[in-house]
């Protein structure tokens, strides 16, 4: 099941981004700079505000009763990047370990070519760091190809996301 989030879901948003976003990059990087990252982007004061962000959605995904994993889809002039044509970006999807391999992130991808189809998308990008060899697989399995690529702050560690892109 997926559940469009409110604000009166910031604080399990808050939660679910923090564990999910430690689980997913901690191992490949230093602590400090980890703590750094999520210190600074994931606060209940910043989640908020992005929940209220015109044109930026989060989607939670369900496995039973439990709060797998989520997807966050920036339209317009909300996407962190210019990308040429009709576009909508997903700026971050992660399923928790403990959930993965249960086709939910498949059902977030799903989810986002729903909306991008619904709101006249051509195509959907989105930014992957070049570590991250599973997501990287994933996002190939379904049909998206590498576009550029951009700097990205990991702390004080400047580190790369491949730009991938599908057609619609």
């Amino acid at each position: 099941m997926i559940k469009l989030c409110t604000i009166s879901d910031s604080q399990a948003l808050l939660e679910i981004s923090c564990k999910t976003f430690d689980e997913t990059f901690r191992v490949q990087n230093k602590p400090e700079n980890m703590d750094a990252y999520l210190k600074t982007n994931f606060t209940a004061k910043k989640l908020s505000d992005e929940l209220k962000k015109t044109h930026s959605y989060f989607y939670f995904v369900f496995h039973q009763e439990a709060i797998a994993g989520y997807l966050k889809l920036n339209i317009g002039d909300a996407q962190t990047e210019e990308i040429a044509g009709n576009t909508i970006e997903i700026e971050r999807i992660y399923v928790l370990k403990s959930f993965q391999k249960k086709g939910l992130g498949k059902e977030l991808f799903n989810q986002a070519i729903e909306i991008a189809k619904e709101v006249g998308a051509e195509k959907i990008w989105l930014g992957v760091w070049e570590k991250n060899k599973n997501a990287i697989q994933f996002y190939e399995k379904l049909g998206f190809i590498k576009n550029g690529q951009h700097d990205f702050f990991m702390g004080d560690d400047c580190q790369t996301d491949i730009i991938m892109i599908k057609d619609l």
